[in-house]
């Protein structure tokens, strides 16, 4: 690099900067010649001189992305240098700056979760660009690959947090180096075990194996690392993981196949496109709604009596049970197809905003589906539509396990999707699933089940099925009990 530069470059004196650009109007120009070359923007970088950094920026952009000869870009050099608000001032001018690969394919990103969270500045990256987390260096080592090499507690749980805002989350999590390895594999090496309890708490697959064909406890026994192979141990259950194991990988690449034959063309449509289809699935969607609040010919309107030979109760459809299904099960078809399209274009909004979108369908899809129970006219035409009501509940198993429906929103339909007077055996069912399903969301699905224990409690208190009392309270207050008794025994469990 030209002396001048130099000289100028640390002393943050933009006014000699221009004096050389009246003398030579190409001064610049000639370091864009070279592939590899130390800018005044890297000098400016390495002093921490922000004022002479942010004019050359403006004056050329494009060395903020050049690489010195020891693959720095001047990005790299604030951060190796602790310049955080010349890192900032970065960002600020090109949030794509986070991004920018230097020796050994290592981003910023990867500098901070190698030496740790300092200043804050990595919730500040992934804020500014929420795709950095998924760039991979030469060695395809993402960020948690590299926290859990150097023992960043701090750092993996922040990205743990990031990821499960994005559809990526477990193909992030579980994803693979050259050498095979997950994170979960490093931390057992590294015998971290708070990094092994998060990352078995956020769906890392600790049946997959690197190229040496070890698990992570293989790697754990390897290294004699007692406190990760009792973690890890305890994961596992001789005879039942095998099986759990074989089941979840069928159940991964069936639903897979199936994403792929019915949700790619989708998934690559134009923003417009995507638009218009919700319009029009929208439309759908009221449309056959429409029909559970005003269905042919009308509702019974009289008491307990008979209608020609059958018997009615009021509010359910005069039609008779032939033209009944003949009518509601297209109706019922279509509501499905159209909800689970809609889900599907839903995948590239905002995951706060998706996950709210979800919930509220959850909720619409429960009033559709128990406003067609409560129209159907007799006991078979009833059963035949709680047979939908369970294909319904099977498809959107079938969406979250290809990450295009939230598990709140999955466990609000499993506690809804059923008929109105449960047995007991079901009611405990109820909640052990739940207990499996999102066991690691305690207050959400607290939630969750206190909704539903509140939902059929005012029902009959509104009916006036029974005068209010403690004996019919804890009838419907099983799948909450079960809920903390099996939290409960997991504590336990844990503690011991």
């Amino acid at each position: 690099m030209d002396q001048s530069f130099r000289t100028i470059s640390p002393t943050e004196d933009v006014s000699e900067l221009y004096k050389l650009i009246q003398r030579d109007g190409n001064v610049l120009r000639r370091f864009d010649e070279v592939e590899f070359i130390e800018t005044p923007l890297h000098v400016a970088a390495d002093e921490g001189c922000i004022g002479f950094a942010m004019e050359m920026m403006k004056l050329k952009p494009s060395f903020a992305r050049k690489l010195n000869q020891q693959g720095l870009s001047p990005i790299h050099l604030a951060l190796e240098k602790g310049h955080k608000e010349m890192v900032l001032r970065f960002l600020q001018m090109d949030k794509d700056l986070v991004r920018v690969t230097g020796k050994n394919g290592e981003t910023p990103l990867h500098y901070i979760c190698k030496v740790g969270n300092h200043d804050i500045l990595l919730e500040t990256f992934l804020k500014a660009c929420p795709d950095c987390i998924r760039d991979v260096t030469t060695e395809n080592r993402s960020a948690l690959h590299i926290a859990a090499e150097n023992k960043r507690l701090d750092v993996l749980q922040i990205l743990i947090r990031m990821l499960k805002k994005r559809d990526c989350y477990r193909e992030e999590v579980n994803r693979k180096d050259e050498d095979g390895n997950t994170a979960l594999h490093i931390a057992a090496r590294n015998n971290q075990t708070q990094m092994l309890k998060l990352l078995l708490s956020s769906k890392a697959d600790k049946y997959a194996t690197n190229q040496s064909d070890l698990t992570a406890l293989g790697v754990a026994e390897q290294h004699n690392n007692k406190e990760s192979i009792r973690i890890l141990r305890g994961r596992f259950i001789p005879g039942v993981s095998n099986i759990k194991s074989k089941w979840e990988k069928q159940i991964a690449k069936y639903v897979e196949k199936v994403s792929s034959i019915i949700f790619d063309d989708l998934d690559n449509i134009s923003s417009d496109d995507r638009n218009a289809l919700l319009v029009v699935l929208g439309l759908l969607l009221t449309g056959t709604y429409q029909a559970t609040l005003s269905p042919p010919g009308g509702v019974w309107q009289g008491d307990n009596s008979s209608c020609g030979k059958k018997s009615r109760k009021p509010g359910t459809s005069v039609l008779d049970q032939p033209f009944f299904l003949l009518f509601y099960i297209p109706t019922y078809v279509v509501f499905m197809v159209t909800f689970f399209l809609t889900l599907a274009l839903l995948k590239p909004f905002p995951h706060g905003f998706k996950k709210t979108i979800q919930v509220l369908l959850a909720f619409f899809a429960i009033c559709f589906d128990q406003s067609v129970s409560f129209l159907t006219p007799t006991e078979f035409a009833f059963k035949v539509m709680q047979v939908f009501t369970l294909l319904f509940f099977v498809l959107t198993l079938v969406m979250f396990y290809g990450d295009r429906v939230s598990k709140q929103s999955v466990a609000i339909l499993a506690c809804f999707l059923s008929p109105s007077r449960f047995e007991y055996v079901l009611r405990l069912a109820i909640g052990c699933w739940l207990f499996l399903f999102v066991k690691y969301d305690f207050w959400e699905g607290t939630i969750i089940v206190i909704g539903y224990c509140s939902y059929y409690i005012m029902e009959d208190v509104f009916a006036g099925a029974f005068k209010f009392g403690i004996p019919e309270m804890a009838f419907y207050l099983i799948p909450l009990g079960c809920w903390f008794f099996l939290y409960l025994c997991r504590f336990c469990f844990k503690q011991c």
